[in-house]
């Protein structure tokens, strides 16, 4: 597994952005897929997550009814929509696979991390 995460940017509050996680080696379809984040001075923290099969959805309660995750078979992709961005979403956004199957919040069930992609959120 060799993730990628791309799609980061700049928006104003109210905005949308959406993001990707690609395994480059396309060997990650039966892993756990998550959405992590890490604000300055803060502690990186989980935000969605999904099973194998795209079930089974995830969310922090702050961006619940905000973002959805969701994975595309086609594209071999993770997606994070995320919608009505705030502030405080700011922060560098990383994705990760699970060492099994499963969708957790758990930062140490993840095994494999990608490069973080910047998302800023002006006011």
């Amino acid at each position: 597994v060799q993730l990628q995460a791309f799609g980061g940017g700049l928006v104003q509050a109210g905005g949308s952005l959406r993001l990707s996680c690609a395994d480059s080696r396309r060997t990650f379809s039966n892993n756990g897929v998550g959405w992590f984040r890490q604000a300055p001075g803060k502690e990186r923290e989980f935000v969605a997550a999904v099973n194998w099969n795209g079930g089974y959805p995830k969310y922090l309660d702050s961006v619940k009814g905000r973002f959805t995750i969701a994975r595309d078979r086609a594209k071999n992709t993770v997606d994070l929509q995320m919608s009505s961005l705030k502030p405080e979403d700011t922060a560098v956004y990383y994705c990760a696979a699970s060492r099994n199957s499963v969708a957790s919040s758990l930062r140490e069930n993840y095994h494999y991390w990608g490069q973080g992609t910047q998302v800023t959120v002006s006011s």
